[in-house]
């Protein structure tokens, strides 16, 4: 019988054998000895990341920014490229299970079954709502979800669940970042323009909160009654009451409140004095932008450009962050349990590094994302949030939405 020393030493002396050979005869020998050492290698581990998302519905009218039917998709599919570059190294191949929900499908239905197919750690892009009830329909189990879209702060307060993780920016971090910009610039009398939806009435709530926390003042306040205006390609009886809805104010800048993108831009350059326009359109904070190019985003813009052929959005680098953020605690960790890696991911060792500058971490009081906000109008970036000068115990980040001490978060 062979000793451990000549059969560790067999690969080798097979190799060496197979060169004299070839040698010899010119090619005519056949190696076979990779195949028995290739068998030797453990298999990759599966790492099963899941993706739940309702189709998205057309735009109600032309659109030139429609919201492409593979948002978010399209980001998560580029991250799982991205870990498996990494998992050929340390053993994992990653697989995205991506589920597009009909209008009338149960989304709770939807993630169960997910889970009992081994899925556990899921991104979802759905509203609020939905979201929650995702989340209670897997409190019995160890699944781990990541909100990837839904910005309202309720769920980082009082509907704030221990299974569910926001990548997605909060409108109160959203809203951190414009005021802070607006402070910085000393443009400091804000008059507020707010949609009919319930969530541009969120975002204005957030607006008034970040105007009250740097020192900023709501010079006015108004609803917007005339309609999608922004949407509207011919003329309207109403556009002459429109271009006077600003008259007879005194402010530096008017903050839109318009989510669905109903009139916010047709506001720019309609106002009676010279004014800028910012909020969720015009000048804008968001978590991503086409024109991003600092800290190395440009090749992530690039890779993206050539898998989708489209430009990333907002939610599509949520979907990458989320994805990634697994990839990141699988490698440290080099296991595959979801609660473990949500334990991770509160902790101190973990980070992510995502094209912004700084590692980006999570919040232990209410599983938040901390991450600077990009401040750019549609065709150029502008700032990058949080400002020079605006400082934290922790980190400059936490002074970016709910901190510790004000948050209403009782994890359930």
């Amino acid at each position: 019988m062979a000793s451990a020393s000549e059969l560790s030493m067999e690969p080798i002396n097979s190799f060496l054998r197979c060169i004299m050979g070839l040698a010899l005869v010119q090619g005519a020998v056949l190696c076979t000895f990779i195949r028995p050492v290739m068998a030797q290698a453990p298999a990759a581990q599966e790492v099963r990341i899941g993706l739940l998302a309702r189709k998205t519905p057309p735009p109600p009218t032309f659109s030139f920014e429609a919201i492409p039917k593979d948002e978010g998709f399209a980001g998560a599919r580029a991250a799982i490229k991205d870990n498996d570059t990494t998992g050929a190294f340390t053993g994992q191949r990653y697989v995205l299970d991506e589920v597009s929900l009909e209008e009338d499908e149960s989304p709770a239905a939807a993630v169960r079954k997910l889970v009992e197919s081994g899925t556990g750690l899921i991104a979802v892009k759905l509203p609020a709502d939905e979201l929650i009830a995702v989340a209670d329909a897997l409190g019995g189990s160890n699944a781990i979800l990541f909100n990837i879209a839904a910005p309202d702060d309720r769920l980082r307060g009082a509907d704030c669940r221990a299974n569910l993780f926001h990548i997605a920016p909060s409108r109160a971090m959203l809203t951190d970042a414009l005021a802070q910009f607006l402070a910085f610039k000393r443009w400091r009398k804000l008059f507020l323009i707010v949609g009919p939806q319930p969530a541009d009435k969120g975002y204005a709530e957030a607006m008034t909160r970040a105007a009250r926390k740097f020192g900023l003042t709501i010079a006015a306040e108004k609803t917007w009654e005339f309609g999608p205006l922004a949407q509207t390609k011919g003329d309207s009886p109403l556009k002459a009451d429109a271009l006077v809805f600003t008259r007879g104010v005194d402010y530096d800048v008017a903050i839109v409140a318009d989510e669905a993108g109903e009139f916010g831009d047709y506001v720019p350059y309609r106002t009676w004095d010279p004014r800028p326009v910012a909020g969720t359109q015009g000048l804008a904070p968001s978590s991503w932008h086409s024109t991003h190019e600092f800290w190395g985003a440009a090749q992530l813009q690039n890779r993206f450009r050539r898998g989708a052929d489209r430009a990333m959005r907002p939610v599509d680098y949520q979907a990458w962050v989320a994805v990634r953020a697994i990839g990141e605690a699988v490698t440290r960790l080099r296991q595959t349990d979801p609660r473990e890696i949500g334990r991770f991911m509160l902790g101190p060792e973990f980070n992510l590094a995502a094209f912004k500058g700084v590692p980006l971490s999570f919040r232990s009081w209410d599983h938040q994302l901390r991450q600077p906000i990009l401040i750019a109008q549609p065709a150029a970036m502008v700032s990058v949030a949080p400002e020079a000068g605006f400082l934290h115990q922790r980190t400059p980040l936490d002074t970016l939405g709910t901190d510790q001490s004000e948050s209403a978060c009782r994890f359930r």
